[in-house]
């Protein structure tokens, strides 16, 4: 009998399993080849986020009434946040707000031993002890010579709006006030704004009730208004000129750098019927926790833009969202060169983000991935070069003191040579493509055009790793 090869007989059933699990492999290869992934990495407060809602408007999907509501909240947090962390860090920068003049009633009763010598912690004398806050000049709502809308011992026009100082400012704030005294019904509701003023036009303590209304403010409601009484107490503590101070040195202690855009926007967002603007929500921070994905339609694919936080702490997640990346859109703070991070004071902001940058650049994940480098805050670092040199952080630099130009030129070549020599070591002396852009994450019109440049690259780079599959 001759020999002959038999095979097991295969039913219909497998047969139409074989098939099923086939057709899927393809559908999931064409789903995947029209799906490009572009992975947002850089260190804390970089605007990682803020290019996301950047992408948002740029594709036109608008924010929902309750996104807007939310980014409403968070202007409040922000502001008061903001203005408790500068308080905060007056310690550390051997700061401390001024003691002020008393009144005789005050002397009259510590003279005589009935003086509580309660206070904030933030209004200390200089030996230690606590003293009841204040002000030299502070107001009440109308004060005796008739001038209207003196918010709460804030006089406009005389102490400015944010630093100001002009009489349209002072205008505006007084207008908000007005209209929500008359909203509110204040005097009916109790008098909680008017209880606060004397009969003299003068509040004994009004700093120490501002540093504890800044240190304990609500969450808000849907719908509620930002409190009035924080109108007052954020305009007379911003312009104190220990907290000015402390601002201009916000570098040695990692300040929020929306503040001053939320000041100047005062006697919009204190409106009964505030809604949050795009620049507002762009201005809005919030700490990224964990990972967040958003989806945007290019041409013939859909683009994955995935945003991990950059704290240290979240750090460790970042090694979940590196399979099937297309690129990396890595952002760094170009006015971070000065600056400490906020979860370690001990470490500059710049080096930091190089740091990261170089082990992005040499990471045997992303051998194959375009990295688009965004030196980002460029609005900011053209205005602190001019009083905060470059040098003393990075002592190679040899550009001029206080020329931007310089100064950009030098960190493109700084994170430039890192990947260069990373995708030497990974490609064999084949030297990596990078590119670089500086940019505004809060200027649209200008990202707009960055951001049609960087989603050529990526399709380009999606369509050359589909080649080679």
């Amino acid at each position: 009998m001759g020999a002959c090869t038999s095979r097991p007989d295969i039913s219909e059933r497998d047969l139409q399993l074989h098939k099923a699990a086939e057709k899927e492999m393809k559908e999931t290869k064409a789903r995947l080849a029209a799906l490009v992934k572009v992975l947002l990495l850089g260190a804390g407060d970089s605007g990682k986020s803020t290019i996301l809602k950047q992408m948002r408007l740029i594709h036109r999907k608008p924010f929902t009434a309750n996104e807007k509501e939310e980014f409403r909240q968070l202007v409040f947090e922000n502001l008061t946040h903001g203005m408790r962390t500068v308080v905060e860090a007056l310690p550390g920068m051997g700061l401390e707000l001024p003691v002020p003049p008393r009144l005789k009633k005050d002397e009259e009763e510590e003279g005589n031993g009935s003086g509580s010598g309660s206070g904030s912690e933030g209004a200390r004398v200089s030996g230690g002890e606590r003293n009841r806050g204040g002000y030299t000049r502070v107001y009440g709502a109308d004060d005796r010579e008739g001038r209207e809308g003196y918010v709460l011992g804030w006089a406009p026009g005389e102490c400015g709006c944010a630093g100001t100082g002009t009489s349209a400012d002072g205008a505006k704030i007084a207008k908000v006030f007005r209209q929500r005294q008359l909203e509110a019904d204040v005097a009916a509701s109790g008098g909680d704004e008017t209880e606060l003023q004397e009969a003299d036009g003068v509040h004994p303590d009004a700093m120490e009730r501002d540093l504890k209304l800044i240190e304990n403010a609500p969450d808000l409601r849907d719908g509620e208004a930002f409190p009035l009484k924080y109108l007052g107490a954020v305009l007379r503590l911003w312009e104190e000129p220990v907290i000015r101070e402390a601002w201009s040195r916000g570098n040695e202690a990692a300040l929020p750098d929306n503040l001053p855009y939320l000041i100047t926007s005062l006697s919009r967002i204190f409106a009964a019927d505030y809604v949050p603007t795009e620049q507002d929500i762009l201005h809005t921070r919030a700490r990224t926790i964990g990972i967040s994905e958003t989806r945007f339609q290019l041409a013939d694919q859909e683009m994955l833009m995935v945003d991990v936080g950059g704290q240290k702490s979240e750090r460790r997640k970042w090694i979940h969202c590196f399979q099937d990346v297309t690129s990396i859109l890595f952002l760094v703070s170009l006015s971070g060169y000065d600056e400490c991070l906020f979860e370690d004071r001990g470490s500059n902001r710049m080096q930091d983000a190089m740091t990261i940058w170089d082990s992005i650049c040499h990471s045997q994940w992303f051998k194959q991935t375009s990295i688009i480098l965004f030196l980002n805050k460029d609005d900011l670092f053209q205005r602190k070069i001019r009083t905060s040199p470059i040098r003393p952080f990075f002592p190679d630099f040899d550009g001029e003191p206080g020329n931007a130009v310089a100064g950009r030129e030098y960190f493109k070549k700084r994170f430039g040579r890192l990947a260069i020599k990373a995708g030497r070591v990974n490609g064999k002396g084949r030297d990596r493509e990078v590119y670089i852009h500086v940019t505004n994450a809060t200027n649209t019109e200008l990202l707009r055009v960055v951001m049609a440049a960087v989603e050529d690259i990526v399709l380009r780079t999606s369509l050359h790793g589909a080649a080679l599959m």
